[in-house]
């Protein structure tokens, strides 16, 4: 049994347990995972990315009581997550921030803090425990335009439901199933993570 524990500690050998949710999906769409106290925002970033299934094709950005971090870029003022560990923001059981992707899809992540715990011998981190449902397309337009999408699909008499298949690289509809969702696989890239190290 891992005990829990009120903070992080120095040194890396605490795991923060997040609970990782999509803000507004019904169902809710989720991800439970457990990384090093110590990993920089940046490197949560690539978590959250492989957790979920994105593309790591936008912007994204770290709202967090300490301020805002992302990737330095010349359009907006976020300071480098790259230089922000995760216990700095977050520090105890029950904190919470949150993480945006696409600023113009506006993907936002509510993440709450769920344990820091002891690290476990003999298991590899980043790993991810538990989630619920797949990963909405890239660019469908944020969790109305997804809800949308999800309607057109389900109906083969809508006008835009071939352009649709189409857009998406499908041939029918039950090609994309809303439900699916499988840890194994998330593992398997969160593996190959840690043994390159993640960036950030």
């Amino acid at each position: 049994m891992v005990k829990a524990t009120g903070a992080a500690t120095a040194g890396g050998q605490r795991i923060h347990r997040l609970k990782i949710t999509l803000h507004g999906t019904q169902p809710p769409i989720w991800r439970r995972v457990e990384v090093d106290s110590e990993c920089t925002l940046g490197q949560l970033h690539y978590v959250i990315q492989a957790a979920f299934g994105w593309e790591d094709e936008h912007l994204w950005v770290f709202e967090t009581r300490a301020g805002e971090f992302g990737v330095p870029h010349p359009e907006v003022r976020h300071r480098d997550a790259g230089s922000q560990q995760l216990s700095g923001v977050a520090r105890r059981t029950g904190s919470r921030f949150s993480y945006t992707y696409d600023l113009g899809d506006c993907w936002q992540h509510d993440i709450v803090v769920e344990a820091v715990t002891e690290r476990e011998p003999d298991v590899t981190y980043p790993r991810c425990m538990a989630g619920r449902r797949a990963c909405p397309p890239e660019d469908c337009g944020g969790v109305w335009g997804y809800g949308w999408l999800m309607e057109v699909l389900a109906d083969p008499g809508h006008e835009e439901h071939a352009d649709r298949l189409d857009w998406m690289g499908l041939d029918t509809a039950d090609q994309f199933d809303p439900a699916a969702f499988d840890v194994a696989e998330v593992n398997g890239v969160l593996a190959k993570m840690s043994g390159r190290g993640p960036r950030g």
